[in-house]
């Protein structure tokens, strides 16, 4: 809490590099203070933003926003602001590429690991609506049995369980996960669902306090869901990689504004490329299709290339917008009474 009382940090530089933050004032009262006491301290150059650890949220880190989420021997981690590399083109490796890719709030953190190319049956490809009675997936063996136990103390007594830190954590990152089987970004109807199915299926987990049971678990699943796209956009999930700051025009650059996300109904929004395929290569099966649409009897030939572009297809069209005529004259097979039909379905 921000004031005169002194306090101190637990500041996460990097990995295996962690030092302690002592502040004789205690808190600044303004982030943009408590960042140039960092930087002075430590001695860091360039742009960075910072984290801090919630414990009410299983240890998970958040944006810092503002100083009066910290507390006295709290813990934060300084998150260093990279700049993006060049397109993957066809001759150049792909594990020698470091991609940066940008948190929810705009500043990207850097990424030496090998890129692995998702297949269209990948995570980012989705083939179900929401459901409409969402199913509560299964937690740890542990979890599971503690909540066994509480719902049927719960039946016997009306006694609500006490969760450690350890439950909850387990509980809003397996719920967030099957969240995000269907929707990368669900709306508050949606969070209401889960939390509605979580406290019936486990009726120990319902809130005394709350209006109906469950408003405190809508707004942790809400905060968690945060959480774990910025954790899949730093590992270079495409549909959430495609609303970074960097990504959006300059007059877009805005969290909030112009966010590319499927409309009602669409489920395979914005997927992956094959396995093994890239820019280049995507590319050149388009121009090989502009010469098979010319050939008779061969509607298997387009229909597999067609199939095979599918993603390169979606990604031009929900990055760049073109035209219906940019579209006819890119891809001519789009428009064909077969393809029109596999569109649709």
């Amino acid at each position: 809490m921000a004031g005169s009382t002194p306090a101190r940090l637990k500041v996460i530089l990097g990995e295996n590099n962690i030092e302690k933050l002592t502040l004789p004032n205690g808190i600044p009262e303004s982030l943009e203070d408590l960042l140039s006491t960092i930087k002075t301290t430590f001695g860091l150059k360039g742009n960075f933003r910072l984290q801090y650890m919630d414990q009410d949220f299983g240890n998970d880190f958040f944006n810092l926003n503002s100083t009066t989420e910290l507390r006295n021997l709290g813990t934060i981690k300084v998150i260093h602001q990279q700049t993006n590399p060049p397109l993957i083109s066809a001759d150049q490796s792909t594990s020698s590429l470091s991609l940066s890719f940008e948190s929810d709030d705009g500043i990207s953190v850097a990424s030496n690991d090998t890129i692995i190319l998702s297949s269209p049956e990948s995570m980012s490809s989705r083939t179900q609506q929401w459901p409409e009675d969402f199913a509560i997936p299964q937690f740890s063996y542990d979890t599971e049995l503690q909540l066994e136990r509480g719902n049927t103390e719960y039946r016997v007594s009306q006694k609500m369980l006490t969760l450690s830190t350890r439950m909850l954590y387990d509980i809003l990152k397996r719920v967030a996960e099957e969240i995000y089987r269907y929707k990368a970004y669900p709306e508050d109807a949606h969070f209401c669902a889960a939390a509605e199915a979580l406290i019936k299926k486990h009726p120990c987990l319902k809130e005394p306090g709350s209006f109906n049971g469950c408003y405190g678990w809508k707004q942790r699943l809400k905060y968690k869901m945060a959480n774990y796209r910025t954790q899949l956009k730093l590992q270079g999930c495409p549909e959430l990689c495609v609303n970074s700051l960097k990504s959006k025009a300059t007059t877009d650059a805005f969290p909030a504004k112009k966010v590319k996300k499927p409309k009602r109904s669409e489920a395979n929004f914005y997927p992956s490329f094959p396995t093994g395929e890239t820019l280049d290569s995507m590319e050149k099966v388009r121009l090989e299709l502009l010469t098979e649409i010319g050939i008779r009897d061969n509607e298997r030939v387009i229909a597999d290339k067609m199939a095979n572009t599918f993603a390169y297809r979606r990604h031009e069209v929900v990055n760049q917008e073109p035209s219906i005529q940019e579209l006819k004259d890119r891809w001519p097979a789009l428009f064909t009474q077969k393809e029109v039909r596999m569109e649709l379905k």
